[in-house]
């Protein structure tokens, strides 16, 4: 077995290559419209994982070259990752280290000539995460008319993923009829998302599909946020899907996030399904009396328009619709775990948490040891203890 290891100058090598994607945390000017900008989030709970990341490749009988792509978590204000070495097996490969250009995703390119079998890829890293919470306040967040090129890539509608056409302008001008403030305005439509969209392995699309929620009404996290940030692009505030990883057991390791750029605060965190999903639980509880239903359900939702991102998910990738680097045979709209091809054609992307789904392409295998115990904020009802508001007030005017 071949094994790569990255000492820490290689992070500072590559940490150079990406200097124009990231950086780490400085305080955010209230005129800084800076596509750049770090996380101005506050941030608490560092927790430190050890992770083993292992994926399967099966590619097609008489396969000659098999092609993987496989994302390196950044180093920003929300996370480091403090080691890394990848190894593969039955054949042994050195890995090429890239940087697509676009959004500076990060990536180890692995290339099998006349795979036999399944071929194994192994990372082993350490990544420091923390709990993030932004506590925003519509107040400070101005209208912006003009926005610099750079947010090019965050505003257009794609090819494929984040589109958004007339329908979405009509769907639009219901849920928002007038235009106000940015953050009230991009609130109403994480609301109308909440209210009208099911998750559902079965009909969903992988791709971050904006097109596929809206027609559809159902799909994955990625299909929620691809709507999301669709919607918010109709209303010229820049949006991305940021893709990473769950540090706990999954059938689907997988889980997107839905992030805006709202200044001052820079670029914000949004999970739209997750705390949907939450919601439910909570309402189906029968321990809980009817009103603290409601004040937990409250919390949950004050929590997501507030801006937050937990520390058990680590990001890998940052955009949709882009080229690796190296190039594949197309542009991809998103990456979820990898990203392979088998003599220039895609491989199908799996979701084991599909019971329908029984055969895949490849499957990954992960382990996660952390330093300290943590809990997943979207099933602890705990969590919400602190965004619970105050009997008095409108648990849906503002952050806590």
């Amino acid at each position: 077995m071949n094994r790569i290891s990255f000492p820490a100058a290689w992070f500072v090598v590559v940490a150079g290559l990406a200097a124009s994607f990231v950086s780490f945390a400085r305080p955010a000017c209230a005129d800084s419209l800076d596509v750049h900008q770090p996380y101005s989030a506050e941030r608490s709970h560092p927790v430190t994982h050890d992770v083993e990341f292992v994926v399967t490749v099966t590619a097609p009988y008489q396969t000659k070259v098999l092609r993987v792509w496989l994302p390196i978590p950044p180093s920003d204000h929300a996370q480091q990752l403090l080691d890394s070495s990848l190894s593969t097996f039955p054949q042994t490969l050195e890995a090429s280290l890239n940087v697509e250009p676009e959004f500076g995703n990060r990536f180890a390119y692995f290339e099998f000539l006349n795979p036999q079998g399944g071929q194994i890829i192994r990372h082993k890293f350490r990544v420091k995460t923390w709990e993030l919470r932004w506590n925003l306040d519509p107040a400070k967040v101005p209208s912006t008319t003009k926005w610099p090129e750079s947010f090019a890539p965050y505003l257009r509608s794609e090819k494929q993923a984040v589109i958004f056409d007339q329908r979405f302008d009509k769907l639009l001008s219901e849920i928002v009829p007038r235009r106000g403030n940015p953050l009230v305005d991009l609130r109403s439509v994480l609301d109308w998302a909440d209210r009208n969209l099911a998750y559902d392995h079965l009909d969903a699309s992988l791709q971050a599909s904006s097109t596929h929620a809206l027609e559809h009404r159902r799909g994955h996290c990625s299909d929620y946020h691809g709507f999301c940030a669709a919607l918010g692009r109709v209303m010229s505030q820049p949006t991305r899907v940021t893709y990473g990883i769950n540090t706990f057991p999954k059938h689907s390791p997988s889980h997107c996030k839905l992030e805006a750029f709202l200044p001052p605060y820079g670029w914000v965190s949004f999970d739209v399904s997750e705390t949907q999903k939450f919601a439910q639980a909570i309402r189906g509880d029968m321990r809980l009396a009817d009103d603290e239903r409601e004040r937990l359900i409250d919390a949950a939702h004050r929590r997501l328009t507030s801006g937050f991102r937990d520390n058990t998910w680590y990001l890998q990738t940052r955009g949709t619709d882009y080229e690796l680097a190296p190039k594949a045979s197309r542009r991809v709209p998103v990456v979820r775990t990898i990203y392979a091809e088998a003599d220039g054609k895609p491989l199908a992307d799996p979701d084991p948490a599909n019971k329908s789904q029984t055969t895949y392409a490849w499957m990954t295998a992960h382990r996660f040891d952390s330093n300290v115990k943590v809990s997943y904020p979207f099933t602890d009802q705990k969590s919400l203890q602190s965004w619970l508001a105050p009997s008095t007030a409108n648990p849906r005017d503002g952050a806590p």
